[in-house]
């Protein structure tokens, strides 16, 4: 199966852009739907956003307000979250999934147990003046 690895976490500015990668390996990610997700400490687990097979299909967190994208290049089998404006808010750890053979053309953030099945190690994005 693919292994996800994040990358592109650090410190951050309040207002400042970060563009976070997760790069699949072992297989493609072409069929899969890829979702990011954050935790911040204390905090439960939540979706972020999340891309379909191909591209065509996105959903973001409603309370990010039009400052996050997330984009695929399947050329590089790799799926990107451009985060600008950044707020306090947004440091957690990210981690990108896969949901793996989905039915829909459409992706979903919820519920992620046993939808997202395989998940990177996650990196850290600090938000910080």
């Amino acid at each position: 199966q693919v292994k996800l690895v994040e990358s592109g976490g650090g410190l951050v500015q309040p207002g400042g852009s970060l563009t976070l990668s997760c790069a699949g390996s072992g297989r493609t990610l072409t069929y899969d739907h890829i979702g990011w997700f954050r935790q911040a400490p204390g905090k439960e687990r939540e979706g972020v956003s999340c891309i379909s097979r191909g591209g065509r299909s996105t959903y973001y967190l409603p309370s990010l307000k039009g400052r996050f994208t997330i984009s695929r290049d399947d050329a590089k089998n790799t799926v990107y979250l451009q985060m600008t404006d950044v707020k306090s808010e947004d440091t957690a750890v990210y981690y990108c999934a896969a949901d793996r053979g989905p039915l829909s053309t459409t992706c979903a953030l919820v519920p992620w147990k046993g939808r997202y099945e395989t998940w990177g190690q996650g990196t850290q994005v600090t938000v910080s003046s």
